[in-house]
Formats: structure tokens, sequence, C-alpha cells
């Protein structure tokens, strides 16, 4: 949802903005494609660099751990043992519990990585599906007000843009409020308000600076 919203207030603002200096249908149609294209390809880039760095922290971080259980095994034990009394479980139960999560090398990483650092050592993330899903949703949310473009020009293409624009906007704003379990209406309103506000403001610009400028 997030990926489509980020598509479609992108590329209909770009393309408003565009449209607004009124140049030919074919420059609003090159612009809106290029914005869907470009946009895509740096969110899917920006998603792989981040997950892949995220990956990296993660894996250094469970490679000291290894290190530690490797190590200062007995020391792993007493944190394990500790963390185990905060959560309210009495000093034998806990000592209990962690000889039990010790006694295989890899259950003892996966419980310190889970209980010392949060990390689920089995699912890191994959920057690949990340990056791919990115550029998916923001080409689909990019997409939707250039359709018009793709088969006509004119007021008639701006027009229906706008409410391709605002109807696709209601739609990301109800699931996602479905989704919250907040307000429909709200977060419908609070969608297609952001949009609005961004389509009209370089409408704005495209109005005053022009195409012969």
């Amino acid at each position: 949802m997030f990926g489509i919203s980020d598509g479609l207030v992108t590329n209909v603002s770009l393309i408003l903005g565009v449209a607004g200096a009124h140049p030919a249908g074919g420059i609003v149609r090159l612009s809106g494609l290029a914005g869907l294209v470009a946009g895509a390809f740096s969110m899917a880039a920006g998603e792989l660099v981040s997950m892949q760095a995220q990956r990296e922290l993660l894996e250094r971080e469970l490679e000291v751990e290894r290190e530690a259980l490797e190590k200062s095994p007995a020391a792993e034990r007493g944190e394990l043992v500790a963390i185990y009394e905060r959560r309210g479980l009495s000093r034998a139960f806990a000592s209990q519990l962690a000889e039990m999560m010790m006694r295989d090398p890899q259950t003892a990483l996966e419980t310190h990585a889970r209980e010392e650092l949060g990390i689920d050592p089995t699912s890191l993330g994959s920057p690949v599906v990340a990056a791919t899903s990115s550029f998916a949703t923001f080409a689909l949310g990019a997409l939707l007000p250039l359709i018009p473009w793709l088969v006509t020009h004119g007021n008639g293409a701006l027009v229906a843009s706008i409410v391709i624009g605002a109807l696709s906007a209601i739609g990301v704003g109800v699931t996602l409020g479905a989704l919250t379990g907040r307000s429909v209406v709200k977060s419908a309103a609070r969608q297609i308000l952001v949009a609005a506000v961004a389509a009209a403001v370089t409408y704005g610009i495209g109005r005053a600076v022009g195409a012969s400028t």
C-alpha cells in the first residue's frame, strides 16, 4: 500500500505539473513514463541497498554472538538466566531453561539472538524480494494516473487523471484504514488530501512556468 501510495502521489503530481504548462500530449505521456520508470528503479535501488545493509549488520551481530557463545558459554548462559529472571521466572527455573537452550549450539544462538538482540536468525529479510516488491507497487501506483495519457490527451486526459488519482487515493486510504483498524473515512480523507495538495502545487508551478519558459 505504501509503495502504491508513493507511486500514485509522485506521478499524479508530475503528470499534472507538466500538464499545467499545456505542452503537447506526448510530452505529458513521456514525463509520466519517465517518472514511473525512474521512481520505480529509485525505490527498488533504495530498498535493495537499505535491506542489504540491514541484513549485513544483523549477520555481523549474529557472528559476534556466535563467537561469544564459543568463547564464553558460561557468561552467555548467565545472561540468559538473567533475562528469564527479569521476565518473572524463578532463579531455579530460569537456570534450568537456560541450560536446555545452551545444549545445542544452533538453538543457543537462535535463543540469544531473539532474547538479547531481538533478531530472528531465520527471517533476516530478502533484499531482492523487498526491491522487487517496491518496484512493482510503485510502478502500479504511478501507472494509474498515466493511463488516460496513453490513450488520449488534452483536458479529457487531464480530468481523467485527476479522477483516477482521487479514486485511487481513496482506495489506498480505505485499505490502510481497514488494515490498521482505524477509521476508513479519516484514512481516505488524509490520503486524498495529501495527493490533492501535492498535485495542486505542482499543477500551479506548471501553469506559472509554462511550456515555453
